[in-house]
């Protein structure tokens, strides 16, 4: 069973992204595929390369505003080893989704001695505000283009009962996990509290943040810089210069919700943001290369300095 697991989270995701892929083929012509690879062959990568700067930055952001939450606690861990654990975590993620976040986790328990419990609580309290922030876009999104949203839940029949079952779903599951909890081994059960009462320290510390307005400065800072690396790609293609904060808005939003569905977002990313653009007058193909430009900027980028990450740690950490 635990073998079937590992299988499923590793090739299902990719699995997913293959289908996306095959859909995203399936539904262009041959004629259209080659005006796709022309788009991106000969797009202003002046512009692409400026989203991969902004989208750097974020991430150097998210570093450092990470040292706020292991203050608290009495950590003080080096810069270069939180920025490179941070890279890692993206780069992980391109292999297995959501593993980067225990990757992240082990990499500064490894190289600052930090109790593993500890710093995967402060990364789930990155994760809880950045999913609060992400339904504040996701609210902006629907208040600016509620005619558009509720069209597109209508043309796919996605009705309240839909809505409903699926809550259910996930409301019986934690109950049945819950339910084998309380079964199983006790060690395993003593392991389990362990951690959780380090995740409950770790999140708690969001309490303590001793320099509160440079936290939240940085919050703000990574999202503007998440929506800016992808509103700046606009340019790069001339069909897309047109479109304003009120259509790219919903296109950022639904790409935010599907890119962790398969690895790194492979395949379903540009398939998504191409769905919203095209509701906006651009083309199948201008959608596509939109999508397809900065998924493989943002990739390519967090490939790279992912990488270099493994070999920077060893170096600057050689005394310990």
């Amino acid at each position: 069973m635990k073998k079937i697991n590992s299988f499923l989270k590793i090739f299902l995701p990719l699995f997913i992204g293959i289908i996306f892929i095959y859909l995203t083929y399936n539904s262009t012509s041959y004629e259209e595929r080659k005006l796709i690879f022309y788009n991106i062959k000969n797009a202003n990568y002046s512009f692409v390369i400026l989203s991969i700067l902004l989208g750097f930055l974020s991430h150097l952001s998210r570093a450092y505003r990470w040292k706020f939450l292991l203050a608290p606690m009495g950590y003080s861990p080096k810069y270069v080893n939180l920025s490179s654990a941070v890279m890692i975590s993206y780069f992980a993620n391109l292999g297995v989704p959501r593993s980067g976040e225990i990757l992240r986790a082990t990499t500064l328990s490894t190289y600052e001695k930090i109790p593993f419990e500890n710093a995967f609580g402060t990364i789930v309290t990155e994760r809880v505000i950045d999913l609060l922030i992400l339904i504040c876009f996701v609210l902006l999104a629907l208040f600016i283009q509620h005619d558009l949203i509720l069209n597109i839940i209508n043309e796919k029949k996605i009705s309240f009962a839909t809505i409903l079952t699926t809550i259910s779903v996930f409301i019986i599951f934690f109950m049945i996990v819950g339910f084998f909890l309380k079964k199983i081994n006790n060690r395993i059960t003593i392991r389990i509290k362990k951690i959780f009462k380090g995740l409950v320290k770790g999140i708690l510390t969001i309490k303590s943040i001793e320099n509160k307005s440079a936290f939240i400065f940085h919050t703000i800072f990574i999202w503007v810089m998440y929506f800016a690396m992808f509103y700046v790609i606009k340019w790069s293609l001339p069909e897309t210069t047109i479109l304003g904060f009120d259509s790219l808005l919903p296109a950022f939003v639904v790409g935010g919700l599907t890119i962790s569905t398969t690895n790194g977002g492979i395949g379903i990313y540009p398939f998504s943001v191409a769905m919203i653009l095209t509701s906006f007058n651009i083309s199948n193909e201008s959608g596509l290369s939109f999508g397809w430009i900065i998924w493989t900027s943002q990739t390519i980028m967090i490939t790279v300095f992912g990488s270099l990450s493994f070999f920077i740690l060893p170096l600057v950490n050689s005394k310990k």
